[in-house]
């Protein structure tokens, strides 16, 4: 059965949705985390069950995450998609707290050819578990803010809650200030 709940966050009202589950840690595995406005963002439909204490979990660990006590999850997930998204996200997984990387890098790490960087970008946008698989860590290869399902300043919000180099402030084109780490994966 498909549950859901929602959890004020520093980004604002988050949807949460899930299935029951008798293996994840309390009895949920997550389907999606979405925000208001979202691009592809997950709406409640017709059968789903509202079920607050079937995210005690996950919502302990989200917000553990914004108070900056947990810089990973350990979150049972059940998200579908096509096997290249899915070879995406776990690169997505694979990007350190408080780093970031490119899309270049994202498509070499997955052994995609750079011609594929923009359906990388497609698979990132794709991604339904915002905040969880850290798609908000891929920037521009100059550094740049780019793209962000949740938007552009949710990103910027999360990149500062890791402690990540002031990235997002300046605009395409303009030199990476230095220190700035970017994980190779």
């Amino acid at each position: 059965m498909t549950v859901y709940t929602t959890m004020d966050s520093p980004l604002g009202e988050l949807l949460l949705m899930g299935e029951e589950s008798a293996t994840a840690k309390g009895g949920t595995a997550l389907a999606s985390v979405s925000v208001p406005s979202q691009k592809r963002g997950a709406v409640v439909e017709d059968g789903r069950r509202h079920d607050p204490a079937a995210f005690a979990w996950i919502a302990g660990q989200l917000r553990a995450y914004f108070d900056g006590e947990l810089t990973a999850f350990d979150i049972e997930h059940t998200t579908r998609g096509t096997d290249f998204q899915q070879r995406v996200w776990k690169a997505l997984e694979e990007i350190p707290y408080g780093a970031t990387t490119h899309y270049g890098a994202l498509t070499a790490a997955i052994g995609a050819p750079r011609a594929a960087v923009r359906a990388v970008g497609t698979a990132i946008g794709a991604n339904p578990l915002l905040v969880v698989r850290p798609c908000h860590r891929v920037i521009g290869a100059d550094g740049s803010m780019t793209g962000y399902a949740g938007g552009l300043e949710r990103k910027r919000t999360l990149l500062r809650l890791e402690g990540a180099p002031a990235l997002g402030e300046r605009t395409p084109g303009e030199r990476p200030a230095a220190g700035r780490r970017v994980a190779s994966l």
